[in-house]
């Protein structure tokens, strides 16, 4: 290939001689700019290739304009970069050079760089087990708003787990979480109102989380949320109302927790009437047309 111009043959090696067409869908001048040495740029071409805006995508070319990018201490291309290291998208799949490049972004306060060097941690993933430093690192994202290491923490609370067993703690982590939609956290405050741990014992209050997270499709939600119903604790009896929550998390639920909630559905079949369980099926297809995605 002959070049004229530095710049022009720079931005063609840098690309790795793409045809022209695909060259022309970024913007040359951002090109340029990338190809001079601009991290900002380089990580907006990077993420160009790696969600597929304006070029085919591309993960291996995405991973060598994100690592230029990251390598001159931009903090988005160091989280992203790791997060093609964790998958191996682009690269070789590689936890401990994830762990490093997230560590490089948690450290300039990116949240989500945060939370994935912590779940690296709790998991022993790419670096030794260390839940003690899995629960700072999601509390720094937590306390940034994310609902997932609001989540993770809680967890870590609930099981004892790098920080001292707390309920309580556990409990107000899950409720930051649940707040914000997370359907996991809605399931583990109801589930800790329904054991009455940290907090005093309030079926009712089970019911209410067990209900949003259900709502969102959790399996586990809709079958505890479906017993309560057969039962009467915290909601009025309703087997109508309990044969929907629990079929649908026999729908849902893979291997012995779905034979268990199987089991559930056919016995309070088995207490309707037929008009009531043509009414159940009914909530049932109801429910899953109103969430089909």
């Amino acid at each position: 290939m002959r070049c004229f111009g530095n710049i022009f043959c720079a931005m063609a090696l840098a690309t790795g001689i793409l045809a022209g067409a695909q060259i022309s869908k970024i913007d040359p001048n951002l090109l340029g700019r990338a190809t001079a040495g601009d991290a900002a740029a380089q990580f907006q071409v990077g993420m160009a290739y790696a969600t597929g805006k304006g070029v085919p995508m591309d993960d291996t070319l995405a991973a060598a304009w994100l690592e230029k990018a990251a390598a001159q201490g931009q903090k988005q291309a160091q989280f992203q970069l790791g997060a093609l290291y964790r998958s191996g998208q682009g690269v070789p799949q590689d936890p401990a050079k994830a762990a490093d490049w997230f560590r490089r972004a948690a450290d300039q306060g990116v949240t989500e760089a945060q939370l994935a060097l912590g779940e690296l941690y709790d998991h022993g993933d790419g670096v030794p087990q260390d839940y003690t430093k899995a629960a700072n690192l999601y509390r720094k994202a937590a306390l940034q708003g994310s609902d997932e290491a609001q989540y993770n923490l809680g967890t870590l609370y609930e099981r004892g787990l790098g920080v001292e067993q707390d309920f309580s703690q556990a409990a107000g982590y899950y409720r930051k979480a649940a707040e914000q939609g997370n359907p996991a956290a809605e399931f583990n405050l109801g589930l800790l109102y329904d054991n009455g741990q940290g907090m005093e014992q309030d079926y009712a209050q089970a019911a209410l989380w067990y209900n949003k997270a259900a709502e969102q499709g959790l399996a586990r939600a809709q079958y505890n949320l479906g017993s309560m119903f057969v039962s009467g604790q915290g909601v009025p009896r309703d087997l109508v109302e309990a044969y929907k929550w629990l079929a649908l998390a026999a729908d849902n639920w893979v291997g012995s927790r779905q034979e268990q909630a199987v089991r559930g559905r056919d016995s309070v079949a088995a207490r309707l009437t037929p008009a009531q369980l043509f009414d159940a099926q009914s909530r049932v297809a109801k429910w899953k047309a109103a969430h089909q995605k």
